[in-house]
């Protein structure tokens, strides 16, 4: 029998659609009366927005890969402890922007640190708490890059890097997809915001009526 689902987190490189999507998801539960909490992450906690800022500000501060992953998991461990673990006791689900997948994506494939210890360490600060689902909105990053320079938006510090980052990181997040299939699945990004949201719209639906629906 297939277990409740109580947390599904969405992830993606930049472009992908991935915030869209999370938002339609979010705007989905509510009218279908299923309590629940959205938040992104880094942020949703005054100390967890505070962090945000100073990740993806763009002035020139110098941070080291480590330091990066710490600071990012140093934000996750006070949602964790502020928000998340109070609404999953409280029998909410969560759905979140970005969760612990990122760092292991970013930090860990894009930047190049070990995986098995940032997943060590995420771990630690999240109390050994994962998504029972991830949402991955795939999509090759030229194409996302561009969908961002389109829509005229300043880049972030992340942003700014090299593209080879960030097939770095694409190449990370489908390396967990395929371990973890139970857990992952990976939708299209390329598609029309419409389709995509079909497909995920459809897989909640799924993952929701035991419970909810």
């Amino acid at each position: 029998m297939t277990s409740p689902i109580h947390f599904i987190a969405f992830e993606g490189i930049e472009g992908s659609g991935k915030s869209t999507q999370a938002s339609l998801a979010d705007r989905w539960l509510s009218e279908q009366g299923i309590d629940h909490i959205f938040l992104r992450e880094p942020g949703s906690t005054p100390l967890s927005e505070k962090i945000r800022e100073l990740l993806l500000q763009r002035q020139e501060i110098a941070l080291s890969a480590p330091a990066e992953a710490l600071l990012y998991l140093s934000a996750r461990a006070q949602l964790v402890e502020e928000v998340i673990s109070p609404a999953l006791l409280a029998g909410r689900l969560v759905l979140a922007d970005r969760y612990s997948h990122s760092t292991l994506a970013y930090q860990g494939y894009g930047l190049g640190l070990s995986v098995t210890e940032l997943t060590r360490i995420c771990e630690f600060a999240t109390g050994g708490l994962w998504p029972d689902r991830v949402i991955l909105i795939d999509i090759p990053p030229q194409v996302g890059l561009s969908r961002k320079r389109e829509n005229g938006e300043a880049p972030d510090r992340i942003e700014l890097r090299q593209l080879t980052f960030f097939e770095r990181v694409r190449e990370g997040y489908l390396a967990m997809a395929k371990k973890e299939p139970e857990v992952f699945v990976v939708i299209d990004g390329t598609k029309s915001e419409e389709e995509v949201w079909g497909e995920v719209r459809g897989k909640m639906e799924e993952w929701l009526k035991l419970r909810y629906l």
